[in-house]
């Protein structure tokens, strides 16, 4: 008889699992709070305009490919993938940017161009980048972070140095160029942390950014969801919308079903793909591992206030994605991870999928994405949200010479109290628990439970870390990890 698996939760990691364990034999039914699947990849759907709620990048394809030919299947299967010429834009002040296109060698010209010499610096430093993403891409992050001799090999011995250096500390020593240098740090931003607390080894996102690229499913990044689920269904796993969680039940120190609803569901094993300290809180305290204090020292990814907005004009002199670096970063890192606070002069990013895509807005209009990186925990409030949409935005009309105020139709918020509202989300965390040195690999929360048998977590909070990749590679661990101890 077939063993049954409850997955709580339907984020990429959970669907993922839910794949390799169906394929596997097991019966696998997935418990969804919200009325869609996706987790933080759901979709907004107004007046003709489509957003993507979260993920908004679609990078490393590569790690999406490989989950797909684990099936015998391709992406291309479901969605159509379009790489993005320029991949993004960066403004420094007013009509002053930066444009990093789709090649290596089309980026290299723009670093020559801002300073004579760079591109040497650059293409040494992209070689160590790739040779990083060789590493850890196909071979460090598909290991469970069971044992720190995982990270123990002739490579890794020999790259030791980049584990104790930091990003920022490596970048400035061959680049005094300022803007030139926050390219460079952007990509880490994707795993949570600053800089200057990220190991030099996660250079392998800068080779992600510069030497794959940039790309976009058509239809947005939720067709990677509707994939996923389709793929799920076709193996035999059954998903259940609005069913929240109320318990974990464990009878005589092994997990033996959820409750949901008030009802009871039983199963040989349960494994969350929600928050993992939530998922905890759905276990007596005597069944978890990790302590109110535990998670307090934690460092955690920015939470984020987005803005949904849609225009009644296309705009001008921007791209796809594009970042606004026109003020201190080093200002407003401090005020999301050593005194957190909202932002006096924040950084924020924009996306205008339709510029791309026909599909997110009608003809003639522009769908507009916003984000500003807020630290976690803080105050949340309509008339902070509306006091921060206009700074944005009076900067936004600024730099890229042109007036949107009047031309917007509507705009929707998200920030703090919604990803705890909709995502059970640590004091509203956007991204996990930050890939920091003391936070990678082994030291990050466990895949399986030590207090509670045939209880199994993935996700952003456990390994390998934060973004979309790195949950398609957790859902493979865990379901690898269960495999590997129920046989």
């Amino acid at each position: 008889m077939k063993k049954s698996i409850a997955i709580i939760g339907s984020g990429f990691s959970a669907l993922s699992a839910s794949c390799y364990l169906a394929k596997e034999g097991y019966k696998v039914t997935i418990f969804e709070k919200n009325s869609s699947i996706g987790g933080r990849a759901r979709q907004l759907k107004k007046d003709g305009f489509t957003f993507d709620i979260g993920p908004t990048w679609y990078w490393m394809p590569d790690v999406f490919e490989r989950f797909f030919n684990d099936f015998n299947k391709k992406p291309s299967d479901y969605y159509e993938l379009e790489k993005l010429n320029p991949a993004y834009s960066v403004y420094f002040d007013k009509d002053d940017y930066i444009t990093i296109e789709d090649t290596l060698e089309k980026i290299y010209l723009a670093f020559e161009k801002e300073e004579p010499g760079s591109s040497k610096k650059l293409k040494k430093f992209i070689d160590n980048a790739q040779n990083n993403y060789e590493v850890a891409i196909k071979d460090l992050v598909y290991r469970p972070g069971v044992s720190p001799l995982e990270l123990v090999t002739p490579v890794t011995i020999k790259k030791i140095h980049q584990f104790l250096s930091t990003i920022k500390r490596d970048v400035r020593k061959e680049f005094k160029n300022n803007r030139l240098a926050q390219i460079l740090e952007f990509p880490v931003l994707f795993l949570g942390a600053k800089p200057s607390n990220t190991p030099s080894f996660y250079s392998f996102m800068n080779y992600a950014d510069f030497g794959i690229g940039t790309f976009h499913p058509k239809k947005g990044m939720y067709q990677v969801v509707l994939a996923m689920e389709k793929l799920a269904k076709s193996l035999g796993v059954d998903i259940k919308t609005e069913n929240p969680i109320d318990k974990i039940i464990v009878d005589k120190g092994k997990a033996t079903g959820i409750i949901s609803k008030g009802k009871t569901y039983n199963a040989d094993i349960v494994l969350s793909g929600a928050d993992y300290h939530h998922s905890e809180t759905l276990l007596s305290k005597e069944n978890r591992q990790y302590s109110e204090k535990y998670w307090s020292k934690k460092t955690f990814a920015p939470s984020s206030l987005l803005f949904y907005v849609g225009f009644n004009k296309k705009l001008k002199n921007v791209n796809h994605h594009t970042l606004f670096f026109d003020v201190d970063f080093e200002a407003h890192a401090q005020d999301i991870y050593d005194t957190p606070k909202w932002p006096e002069n924040p950084l924020f990013y924009a996306s205008f999928p339709s510029i791309t895509d026909e599909n997110s807005a009608p003809d003639g209009k522009e769908a507009g994405i916003f984000l500003i990186p807020l630290a976690p925990g803080i105050e949340d409030t309509e008339a902070l949200r509306t006091l921060y949409f206009n700074k944005i935005i009076d900067r936004f009309e600024d730099l890229t010479s042109q007036e949107v105020k009047d031309s917007i139709i509507f705009k929707e918020s998200f920030c703090v109290n919604d990803f705890i509202k909709d995502y059970n989300s640590y004091k509203g965390n956007a991204y996990g628990m930050a890939n920091t040195l003391m936070q990678t690999a082994f030291l990050r929360p466990n895949l399986k439970s030590n207090k509670v048998e045939n209880l199994y977590f993935t996700g952003q909070l456990t390994v390998p870390g934060p973004g979309v990749p790195p949950a398609l590679i957790s859902g493979k661990l865990v379901a690898d990890l269960i495999k590997k101890h129920q046989v």
